[in-house]
């Protein structure tokens, strides 16, 4: 759980939610899929079983990754591309097999970034074939995400590839670009669908209780930010752990220029967390005066108290600059501050 109070400064590593792999070899080990953290209860029912995967159609077999690596390489080798994938189609048992690692052959020919076999495959695969998830629960869309191959990512959109669908980590593709700044996936992914369609992906949270938002604001990724907020999603979603927008998380990395994005398009500059802290209280808990002016600017209320029943004023731990920004001439009765008391 993350920490949620104001005046105390939160590690980015504790709010940030890490992608399922680290660097690309790594999928090609063979491992059980994690378990999300006790913290969090996700649509994981249908990961259960291996006879509950989407893929269950398929059929594994003693190809290795190996072996399918090699088809796919001599196929990129070959002077005749077309003629090779024409004899793939035909190959029934080759298109219908998953590696020990849960991958088919389109997951590893995006694993060795062969744009052009990738793009073949999408067109000879049926729509449920594209959304079949490995054993790290990564659909091909995650993949080319990860691997930032654009062109893969558009074709599989087109397509009609899910949008939905969630790795180890709860993470969609596009929680994948908007953490890693993949900001044409984000424009791909994000082009066509229907508003419809697109509102569930962008109100999702991963394991970590992030959605798309909240993670393209950890990773001040300002250029996805302003494409979601064009896209329709909603400035104020709380993230699960502690409740806090992406305007508190922009002000607990201390980046005005975030926060000026944020408020300028419309966030709620109260916003409470569940602990009752708005961003100012954040803002003045962290001594920050230059954000704490921003605020007020867009009429931050001075007077909201949290659930410890402290004001942001409370905070201010005698900061002059901060103490500036507060007026001094409030009657006080039992520690409270009356506004408009009559005479």
């Amino acid at each position: 759980m993350a920490n949620d109070g104001c005046s105390k400064e939160d590690p980015l590593e504790d709010c940030r939610a890490d992608s399922g792999i680290d660097s690309c070899p790594s999928i090609l080990k063979s491992e059980e899929p994690r378990e999300p953290s006790g913290d969090f209860s996700g649509p994981r029912d249908k990961f259960s079983t291996g006879e509950e995967r989407l893929d269950s159609a398929y059929t594994s077999s003693s190809i290795t990754v190996e072996s399918l690596s090699d088809i796919v390489e001599d196929i990129t080798l070959s002077s005749a591309k077309n003629e090779r994938i024409s004899e793939l189609s035909e190959q029934e048992d080759l298109l219908t097999t998953i590696t020990e690692d849960g991958d088919t052959i389109l997951h590893l020919s995006i694993i060795h970034e062969d744009i052009f076999i990738s793009q073949e495959l999408i067109e000879l695969f049926p729509k449920e074939v594209l959304d079949i998830q490995n054993n790290l629960y990564q659909t091909p869309l995650h993949l080319a995400t990860y691997l930032n191959l654009t062109e893969v990512v558009k074709a599989l959109m087109k397509k009609g590839a899910s949008l939905e669908l969630q790795d180890q980590d709860g993470n969609t593709a596009l929680h994948v670009a908007c953490q890693q700044g993949q900001t044409e996936c984000v424009t791909e992914m994000t082009r066509d669908l229907p508003a419809s369609m697109l509102e569930p992906v962008l109100q999702t949270q991963n394991w970590r209780g992030l959605a798309c938002l909240h993670l393209a604001a950890l990773n001040r990724q300002q250029q996805i930010m302003k494409l979601l907020m064009k896209k329709g999603a909603d400035l104020n979603i709380q993230e699960g752990t502690a409740g806090k927008t992406a305007l508190h998380l922009a002000v607990e990395l201390h980046d005005i220029t975030l926060v000026k994005l944020l408020l300028s398009n419309g966030a709620d500059v109260d916003a409470p967390m569940f602990n009752g802290c708005t961003p100012l209280h954040l803002a003045v808990g962290r001594q920050d005066a230059r954000i704490a002016d921003l605020l007020c600017q867009f009429g931050a209320d001075k007077m909201l108290r949290n659930m410890e029943d402290e004001t942001a004023l409370d905070l201010a731990d005698g900061n002059d600059d901060i103490l500036a920004l507060f007026p001094f001439d409030d009657i006080q009765i039992s520690g409270r501050s009356v506004v408009g008391v009559p005479f």
